[in-house]
């Protein structure tokens, strides 16, 4: 009877151990928790997963993709809107492995996260979406007649690039040539932020953003239009390209009057790299203002493509640019080469946004 009272003892003994071990184990039990500070309430509603439009039938395993690799980047906890950097990185050790399926993903993100509604400083929810993508065109290794402006990296010796105008920074080649192309072709790519040479011989080099030189951007089509001039086609970024190719002296003319001039870095591999530092995803990264929002956190995105189709989805801000600015605010990464740039440079809707957040802690209120 003893023996047997034992046993018994021994084996509740092992259920307790085991108990606290699978406990301990728990991915899906937070253990950190914040003081919850006080989320600005004229910007931001607490809402639930059933009020993102189609929140069910979005695909999030594409989103958990992209966010696994906000979570390998070295976030910069800045900006108005801060998750609490411990909370944080521990949702990045509790991801789903890759092969989950969709539905525990979506769970997951479901037990993980609160999402707010977001609006503007005016109390309106509507922002507006516009789409970038990566170019592939023709480079060269020297200079040609076709190849006739420079994509520079950043000056490595030690000469002055901010605050100097485009035209200046080329003709004294303000930083190290690292291929040619043609200029209608490189202002293509310094608009984009990043793009893809393809060489004579096959070769394919990317090239991703290193810096600006702090000027401001002058629309390339704003000022054929101020000229009175109409390319066949209209205004659009493809008309307006083509007719500068037909008309190379006019396109150096108003290509060197904006001011703006982006330097950039080879990428090995070749991805395209964002603010962030990460690859981003097709059509599951988007461009935020860094100024408001920490980048590296997921976004669920209402808005319509530019053939008229509904586009909600979870998007991880991965990105920045210097247009893209305000509350509900976001441009949408469409991928490399010319089918991107189908959606991309058609793209320009209105639409909501909802972001989310850490459930346990809503935000790290910003250092005075």
């Amino acid at each position: 009877m003893i023996k047997r009272i034992n046993i018994r003892i021994f084996y509740n003994i092992i259920a307790v151990i085991t108990g606290i071990f699978l406990a301990s184990c728990d991915l899906s039990t937070p253990t950190h928790t914040g003081d919850d500070s006080v989320i600005p309430e004229k910007n931001f509603k607490k809402v639930s997963f059933s009020s993102l439009p189609d929140w069910e039938k979005d695909d999030v395993r594409y989103a958990l993709q992209a966010f696994r690799n906000s979570c390998k980047a070295k976030i910069k906890y800045k900006g108005t809107i801060i998750p609490d950097p411990v909370l944080f990185e521990e949702k990045c050790n509790m991801l789903p492995s890759a092969s989950a399926d969709n539905a525990t993903v979506r769970a997951w993100f479901e037990s993980n996260f609160q999402p707010y509604k977001i609006y503007n400083d005016n109390g309106s929810s509507k922002g507006t979406y516009t789409g970038y993508y990566s170019p592939v065109i023709p480079g060269c290794r020297t200079k040609t007649a076709e190849c006739n402006e420079p994509l520079m990296g950043i000056p490595t010796d030690g000469r002055n690039y901010k605050g100097v105008p485009k035209k200046q920074i080329v003709e004294k080649q303000i930083g190290r040539v690292l291929y040619w192309a043609n200029i209608v072709d490189v202002q293509n790519i310094q608009i984009q932020g990043s793009g893809m040479l393809k060489l004579a011989d096959g070769t394919m080099v990317k090239l991703n953003f290193a810096a600006v030189n702090d000027m401001p951007f002058k629309s390339i089509g704003e000022q054929l239009r101020n000229r009175g001039i109409r390319p066949e086609g209209g205004y659009s970024a493809d008309a307006v390209w083509k007719h500068l190719k037909k008309n190379p002296k006019l396109a150096k003319e108003v290509i060197y009057n904006n001011p703006r001039y982006v330097y950039f870095y080879e990428s090995v591999p070749p991805d395209v790299i964002g603010k962030l530092g990460t690859p981003l995803s097709k059509i599951r990264s988007i461009a935020m203002d860094d100024s408001l929002y920490t980048l590296g956190l997921p976004v669920y995105i209402d808005t319509n493509l530019s053939n008229g189709q509904k586009f909600r989805r979870l998007m991880i801000a991965q990105d920045t640019g210097s247009a893209i600015r305000g509350y509900v605010r976001a441009d949408i990464f469409f991928g490399k080469g010319d089918e991107a740039y189908q959606y991309a440079h058609g793209q320009h809707a209105q639409g909501e946004m909802y972001i989310l957040m850490p459930k346990e802690y809503s935000y790290v209120k910003p250092k005075k």
